[in-house]
C-alpha cells in the first residue's frame, strides 16, 4: 500500500462528512461524530498494514518519510484525534450556547469533521523532511486551529485566545519562512535529509548566515512547542479555547513539533561545528522551559492554565532528551514520554470539561468536594494528576524515569538536577488540587455530576493505558524501534 494513502483518507472522510453535513442538516450531530472516530479507526488500523517505501531518487521519497518514526506518530495523531472527538461529544451544549445559527446545532457538526483536516495535516508533518512539505503540512494544521480556537464566537475568551493564536502564529511562521530563506540560500537544498552532507561542504565564511537561518528556524519550532521564551502565547490561548481544542493543542500540535525538531537536529549535530552551539542551545531552552514552566504554576487558582503552565514544563522533560539526542535511547524515551502526556493529559482535560460543564468555570475551587459529587471523575483527576506528577506506577513516572536516564548516560548531571527540582515544584502544584477535590466541602447547593456513556468509555480507556504503561511499559518500548533501535532496558 502506498503510504500517502492514509492521509489522503483521512481527507476523503473530512470531505464527504462535510458533505453529509450540509445535505442532511437535521442528522443527529454525535452520528457525524461516531462515524469520524469509527473512520479514523480504519485509517488505524491500515497503517499497520505492509507499506510501500518510496525508491531513493523518486520524487516522492525526497519530501515524505516512511520511516519508523513518522508511522509511529502518525498513529499517535490519528488517536489523540480520535480521543479529542470522543471528548467533544460531550461539548455539544457549549458549542449551541456559543455558536450562533439559525438552527439549533448550528457549527456542532463541523467541530467534529474540522479536526480531520488537522489530523491529515499532522500526519503529513511528521513525515516531512523537506522544508516545501514540512510548511505546508504545518499551515494546513494552523489554519484549522486557528478556527476551533476561536470557534464559540459568542465568548470573548475564545475570540481573544483565537486572535493571540493567530497573531502570534503568525508571526512563528514568518520566522520559519525567513529562516528556511536563509537555508536554501546558503545551501542551495531544501531538503532536510541533505542538510549535513551539503553543509559540510561549505566554505567556513558561510558558518554565521547559516546559523543566522537556524535560529529562525528554531525559534519557529520553540513556539510550537511552547518552549521558553516562545510560551507566552500558551496560557491565554489555552484558557479562552474550547476544552476539546485545548487538550488537541497541548498534545497533537506539541508532539508534531517535537517529531520536526527532531528530523532538523538529527543532521545537524552530526556536524561538529554546530553540534556544540547546538546542544548549549538545547540545553539552556531546557533549563529555562523546566524552571519557567513550573514556577508559574504555582500561584494559578485556574485549572486550564494550571494545566498550560504544566504543559511548558514537560517541554522542558522532553528538552532534555532533545539535549541529550547523543544516546541511542533519546528518541525512544521521547516517544514514550508523548504517548504518556497523551494519556494523562487528555484525561485531565475530560474531567476538567465535565466539571466546567456542571459548575461554570474552570477554577480550582469549583473541584471542591468532587468525591463526594462524582467519584469517577475525582479517582479519574487523581490519576491523571498522579502521573502528570511522575508517581510511581503511572505512565509518568516511567515517561520521567526513562528522560533522565538518557540525560545521565550524557553525563547532563546539572539538567537533571533541575529537572528534580522540578519535579518536586510539580508535586506541589498538582496536589493542591488533590486537596480541594478530597479535603474541602463541596459548596451548599451543588448538585452531583452525572457522566455520558461516551465520556465513561474514553474516561476507562485513558485510566487503563496510565496504569497499564506504569505496570507493563514493555509493548510500547518494542513498539518505539526508531531508526532500527530497539529500546534496552539498562
Amino acid at each position: 500500500m502506498n503510504p500517502l494513502f492514509l492521509e489522503f483518507s483521512v481527507v476523503f472522510l473530512g470531505l464527504c462528512l462535510l458533505m453529509i453535513e450540509a445535505f442532511a442538516s437535521h442528522l443527529n450531530k454525535k452520528i457525524l461524530a461516531y462515524s469520524a472516530v469509527v473512520g479514523l479507526g480504519i485509517v488505524l488500523l491500515l497503517s499497520f498494514l505492509p507499506m510501500q517505501a518510496f525508491a531513493v531518487g523518486s520524487p516522492s521519497a525526497g519530501f515524505y518519510a516512511t520511516d519508523a518514526l513518522a508511522f509511529f506518530f502518525k498513529r499517535f495523531m490519528l488517536v489523540m484525534t480520535m480521543i479529542m472527538i470522543l471528548m467533544s461529544v460531550d461539548f455539544i451544549p457549549v458549542i449551541e450556547r456559543f455558536v450562533p445559527g439559525e438552527r439549533r446545532g448550528a457549527g456542532v457538526g463541523e467541530f467534529f469533521i474540522l479536526p480531520l483536516f488537522a489530523c491529515a495535516g499532522l500526519m503529513w508533518l511528521v513525515s516531512a523532511i523537506d522544508f516545501i512539505m514540512l510548511f505546508v503540512s504545518l499551515e494546513l494544521m494552523t489554519v484549522v486551529l486557528y478556527i476551533l480556537v476561536a470557534y464559540l464566537r459568542k465568548n470573548t475568551m475564545s475570540l481573544e485566545a483565537g486572535t493571540k493564536y493567530l497573531i502570534l502564529s503568525a508571526l512563528a511562521t514568518g520566522f520559519l519562512v525567513f529562516g528556511i530563506t536563509w537555508i536554501f540560500g546558503i545551501t542551495g537544498t531544501t531538503s532536510i535529509t541533505l542538510l549535513a552532507s551539503t553543509i559540510a561542504t561549505l566554505p567556513s565564511s558561510a558558518l554565521l548566515p547559516l546559523l543566522f537561518g537556524i535560529a529562525f528556524v528554531l525559534v519557529a519550532f520553540c513556539f510550537k512547542i511552547a518552549a521558553f521564551p516562545f510560551q507566552f502565547w500558551l496560557p491565554d490561548v489555552y484558557q479562552g479555547a474550547p476544552t476539546p481544542v485545548t487538550a488537541y493543542l497541548s498534545v497533537a500540535s506539541k508532539a508534531a513539533g517535537f517529531v520536526i525538531l527532531l528530523r532538523l537536529l538529527e543532521q545537524l549535530y552530526v556536524i561538529p561545528i554546530l553540534h556544540h552551539k547546538l546542544l548549549a542551545v538545547t540545553t539552556l531552552l531546557a533549563v529555562m522551559t523546566l524552571l519557567f514552566g513550573n514556577l508559574a504554576a504555582l500561584p494559578q487558582t485556574n485549572m486550564k492554565r494550571l494545566l498550560a503552565y504544566s504543559s511548558i514544563a514537560h517541554a522542558g522533560y522532553i528538552l532534555m532528551a532533545v539535549a541529550s539526542l547523543g544516546s541511542l535511547l533519546a528518541v525512544p524515551a521521547i516517544g514514550f514520554y508523548l504517548v504518556a502526556y497523551l494519556a494523562m493529559t487528555s484525561l485531565a482535560f475530560l474531567v476538567l470539561m465535565i466539571v466546567s460543564e456542571a459548575s461554570g468555570g474552570d477554577e480550582i475551587y469549583r473541584f471542591q468536594g468532587l468525591h463526594e459529587r462524582s467519584p469517577l471523575l475525582a479517582g479519574a483527576m487523581v490519576i491523571a494528576i498522579l502521573s502528570l506528577a511522575g508517581l510511581p506506577l503511572s505512565a509518568g513516572f516511567f515517561g520521567k524515569f526513562f528522560i533522565f536516564q538518557v540525560a545521565l548516560q550524557q553525563h547532563h548531571y546539572g539538567l537533571v538536577g533541575v529537572g528534580s527540582i522540578a519535579v518536586v515544584a510539580g508535586f506541589y502544584y498538582y496536589l493542591k488540587v488533590i486537596r480541594v477535590m478530597y479535603w474541602q466541602q463541596p459548596a451548599e447547593g451543588v448538585a452531583s455530576i452525572s457522566i455520558s456513556g461516551t465520556a465513561k468509555f474514553l474516561m476507562v480507556f485513558l485510566i487503563a493505558t496510565i496504569l497499564i504503561l506504569g505496570v507493563y511499559p514493555t509493548p510500547l518500548l518494542g513498539a518505539l524501534k526508531i531508526h532500527g533501535m530497539p529500546l534496552i532496558l539498562r
